[in-house]
């Protein structure tokens, strides 16, 4: 790239910023996107007593979100959770954290579009006719969405801020105006119609309400891609997550009291068909048109976000420099076409039915590989605490949150399964063995830095 072009993409990256409220739009889309309009569905597999798992993950994710809005205040590099990592663990610990946490997009954004095309398909069934067919619909998705993001994050952030009242509304909706059609008795009987446990309910069900959570952390990875990332990624951070923690607990409460559980566990759009018990198949159409909406604009946001990732890392020659190049709107191209074939040959696993059980242990796999970043960058706020020469009061109350949200993220991995650990163990060797080969570029005495 020659000099000029690189003083064009930073005068564009220097203006075309988020703002605040579009930051919020983000994180919200990207925690109420598909997570939260299939999610009814998946804990009615369980029993309405699965809703005990939100005062554990509302808690515990309240948490995450407080350290890092605090982390953010410390550490305003760009980076987001790598950066944070980075003031205890150096480089190996940025590099671990970003390298999970890249993962994690990769798959989840697959997951996310094959909800998307699941949800067409209820308009246009031949999207899903044969299983060739299906990952073809999956594959054109994530490249419109992709091509989607070439205009910069300002357009990305006003598209987010649209696509998020596809969620808004009719989730939203029914968080007020579902009570008006409750039935004590239809929750009474899907309470626990597997006989589990107080506890067995709520562990069953912790890492489907984590899935819903995760995105708090979006804020922070496109720390440098906003106004004032000192003020807004904190704000944007705990905004989200308490707005979206209130919806997903009244939401997902009410309908367990429309619509009975055995339908509502085998309903593939739940919101569409409880709008369609509380008024009309009609209106529950509508509610369908807006779910493909919400689905949409949260791979949106996730494909903004998995490239700004890679580009910060690329800055930092923690990844290819190909990474790092931008358009005149300020949008990682180049990285986001390498990442768009990578998903396209992760969507390429789902054209056998027989996948099916290997793509959800790819989903738990996002799980851990997502939470371990989590709590490598929470542990380094207290570094960054003691670096600031914070209050000893102050760094109390921020270490006891911080533990708090540390120790929720040890249980969600236990909760994922066993099998989804051990994908996470390998997958952190791996990490550790690509970090090994770019190492000696940040070794003190190496030729790179005496070069320098």
């Amino acid at each position: 790239m020659s000099e000029h072009s690189i003083n064009v993409a930073a005068a564009a990256a220097t203006k075309k910023k988020m703002s605040l409220m579009q930051l919020t739009f983000i994180v919200a889309v990207n925690m109420m996107g598909s997570g939260i309009i299939m999610l009814p569905a998946n804990m009615a597999q369980v029993g309405a007593i699965s809703l005990l798992s939100w005062l554990v993950t509302a808690v515990g994710s309240m948490a995450i979100a407080y350290g890092f809005a605090q982390a953010g205040l410390f550490n305003q590099r760009p980076g987001g959770m790598s950066a944070y990592a980075e003031d205890a663990y150096g480089k190996p610990g940025y590099f671990l954290v970003f390298f999970l946490y890249f993962l994690s997009l990769a798959v989840g954004n697959v997951a996310i579009g094959i909800s998307a095309v699941g949800y067409l398909a209820g308009f246009f069934p031949w999207l899903t006719t044969t299983p060739i067919m299906t990952c073809s619909s999956l594959i054109v998705l994530l490249w419109l969405t992709t091509v989607a993001n070439f205009g910069g994050p300002r357009v990305t952030g006003r598209i987010g801020s649209i696509t998020v009242w596809g969620v808004i509304i009719p989730v939203g909706m029914i968080s007020i105006i579902g009570w008006a059609w409750f039935s004590s008795e239809t929750f009474t009987a899907a309470w626990n119609p597997k006989g589990l446990t107080v506890a067995q309910g709520m562990g069953s069900s912790i890492s489907l309400t984590l899935w819903a959570f995760l995105g708090m952390e979006s804020a922070a990875q496109n720390s440098d891609a906003v106004e004032n990332p000192k003020r807004d990624v904190p704000l944007a951070c705990m905004f989200g997550t308490l707005g979206a923690a209130v919806i997903y607990i009244l939401s997902t409460t009410v309908i367990q009291g429309i619509v009975p559980n055995a339908d509502l566990a085998a309903s593939t759009g739940p919101f569409a068909l409880a709008y369609a018990t509380m008024f009309s198949p009609a209106i529950g159409s509508v509610i369908m048109a807006l779910a493909v909406l919400a689905c949409l604009g949260s791979l949106l946001g996730w494909q903004f976000t998995i490239a700004q990732t890679a580009r910060t890392a690329a800055d930092e020659r923690m990844f290819p420099a190909l990474f790092s190049r931008v358009n005149e709107m300020g949008a990682p191209v180049t990285g986001m076409v390498v990442m768009g074939v990578v998903q396209s040959l992760l969507a390429l696993m789902t054209i056998s039915p027989t996948l099916s059980e290997q793509f959800a242990a790819l989903v738990n796999l996002a799980v851990v590989t997502n939470v371990l970043p989590y709590i490598i960058s929470l542990s380094a706020l207290f570094v960054m605490m003691r670096a600031a020469g914070v209050p000893e009061r102050k760094f109390r109350l921020n270490a006891a949150i911080a533990i708090v949200g540390m120790l929720y993220s040890v249980f969600a991995i236990y909760a994922s399964g066993k099998d989804a650990v051990l994908g996470g163990m390998l997958v952190t060797g791996i990490a550790f063995i690509t970090y090994g080969l770019i190492a000696p570029r940040f070794t003190p005495g190496s030729a790179q830095l005496r070069a320098v």
